[in-house]
């Protein structure tokens, strides 16, 4: 009998065993892969990630230090340098792998390769059935990304698709020379090229992280969308393409049942509007580990795993749901709102400002309705999304 199972050894999965470990309970963390493996994703950490952290990234994972982005919205495009760090871009294998290593080191149970089927809640515990054995457990988190099902055992499955964002991404090999001369440590962002999202062009060590994400209900043609986004921005040949799904909605998603618990994609803590996942990744699966833990050592009430979902609110809850509020802003009106961020400088420095750095999208927002013209419009689409949360 464990007191905590991990469903899942990316960031989320990891973080929890971390903490869970170094409280002192028992834990064993599940994972269908074998370590290190290829995920593929932008790898951008951003402030709010890397403060989530008990540890400093050594030098061998980090491939840059960002502090410079350049954003384009068909022809117009306006870049800003900070004085400070907007982001550090990491290789997700050799990050999740680190992530891994630091759950291990606390003492917590780790099977890589071994697939989780079902969790079957009972009174007392959770039985986990795997592809190699099963559990029981007292409590189960469920870390397994946004494409696993058995965040069905804690919410209904629903076919909405406008919940959803589709990402593709390839990675094209280049010399670091090449690199520095045309993206020299600069984000590289390009609205207007995918309903609903954008593009993007990332400078890694050795190579460029790039990919399109968008709404997967207007997204028709993802695969043609991504051509052209490659052949637009000077990258000819054949590269291989790797496509993954993003949750957005803000938060109203039911996290926990009696027993086990939903953190990272699979709860669907991911900003709509830029489709940032990692940080609440690691800070929901930190809370989960943290709230089981005290449910185990101070036999709190069972009742009280509810908690976790008021942490989660209290701690990220308002920043998603104005991310959500702000997607719709921009992408309802493009034209007129894209046009208006490039062309006025202290709309961009704002964004990366209050929210980059200090996380408070719903001042920001409010400051673009009292200080610019988005319209009527954009006053009516935040009312709706509000009543939808």
């Amino acid at each position: 009998m464990y007191d905590l199972i991990i469903v899942g050894g990316g960031p989320s999965g990891a973080s929890a065993g971390r903490v869970a470990g170094n409280a002192g309970i028992s834990t064993l963390l599940l994972e269908k892969e074998n370590f290190p493996r290829y995920k593929p994703c932008g790898g951008a950490l951003s402030p709010y990630a890397l403060s989530s952290l008990d540890f400093e990234l050594p030098e061998s994972v980090v491939e840059r230090d960002i502090s410079k982005v350049r954003v384009h919205f068909r022809e117009l495009c306006l870049e800003r340098q900070r004085d400070y760090r907007l982001a550090l871009l990491v290789s997700r294998n050799a990050f999740d792998n680190l992530l891994l290593d630091k759950a291990r080191e606390t003492g917590i149970e780790v099977h890589c390769g071994e697939k989780v089927l079902d969790c079957e809640e009972e009174e007392e515990w959770v039985e986990v059935r795997t592809s190699e054995n099963s559990y029981l457990t007292k409590f189960v988190l469920i870390a397994e990304g946004s494409q696993g099902v058995l965040k069905y055992n804690v919410r209904p499955q629903r076919a909405r698709r406008t919940e959803y964002d589709l990402a593709l991404v390839s990675e094209i090999p280049e010399g670091d020379e090449v690199i520095r001369t045309r993206f020299p440590d600069v984000l590289d962002i390009h609205f207007g090229v995918a309903p609903g999202g954008y593009g993007w062009i990332f400078p890694h060590a050795g190579y460029y992280s790039v990919g399109v994400v968008g709404t997967a209900e207007h997204l028709k043609h993802p695969k043609k969308v991504m051509q052209n986004f490659l052949q637009a921005n000077g990258f000819s040949g054949e590269f291989q393409v790797c496509f993954h799904i993003i949750p957005v909605g803000g938060i109203k998603r039911k996290t926990v049942s009696s027993r086990i618990l939903l953190s990272g994609d699979a709860a669907g803590f991911v900003d709509a509007f830029i489709g940032e996942g990692i940080s609440y990744a690691i800070r929901s699966g930190q809370l989960a580990a943290e709230i089981v833990a005290d449910l185990v050592l101070y036999n709190r009430k069972l009742s009280d795993l509810k908690e976790y979902e008021s942490r989660c609110g209290q701690e990220f809850g308002n920043f998603l749901v104005s991310s959500l509020k702000l997607e719709k802003v921009m992408h309802r009106f493009p034209e007129t709102s894209f046009k208006l961020a490039l062309s006025r400088e202290e709309i961009l420095d704002k964004y990366l400002d209050e929210v980059v750095i200090n996380r408070s999208h719903k001042d920001y927002v409010r400051w673009l309705l009292l200080n610019f013209s988005l319209a009527e419009p954009a006053s009516r689409i935040m009312s709706m999304a509000g009543k939808n949360q």
